[in-house]
């Protein structure tokens, strides 16, 4: 077996995995209750789902120039997916969609109706 027969087989599996772990965060921004989960579906398997692909795409080709555009391809992903998920964060939390107590669930507890204690 040559080194361009291992790395087409390596290459199809990334892609596969990949193309499964974009899917699967499709389907959980589509099927989760709230703006919260949604975002937990849409940016954690997306992050490894796409680079997952890029390196199954530059195992498939197998050049220096298409390498370094996939490189730079993912982290131009790394950087963004996250920042994205944060600013949905904020606007769904000034929106009103997300509650103080869903995000800290202690406070649930000590105030005993799921709103901020008055002051804090």
């Amino acid at each position: 077996m040559s080194w361009t027969t291992v790395a087409d087989l390596l290459g199809l599996v990334a892609l596969l995995a990949g193309a499964f772990l974009c899917f699967a965060a499709g389907v959980g921004l589509v099927r989760f209750p709230d703006l919260l989960t949604r975002m937990h579906a849409g940016t954690k398997p997306q992050v490894l789902g796409v680079l997952l692909v890029l390196i199954g795409v530059w195992l498939r080709t197998r050049s220096g120039m298409d390498g370094l555009v996939l490189l730079l391809v993912g982290i131009f992903q790394l950087l963004t997916i996250p920042a994205g998920a944060h600013m949905v964060g904020r606007a769904g939390f000034r929106t009103g969609q997300v509650r103080p107590a869903d995000i800290h669930p202690g406070r649930r507890e000590r105030t005993g109706a799921g709103e901020a204690e008055p002051g804090r």
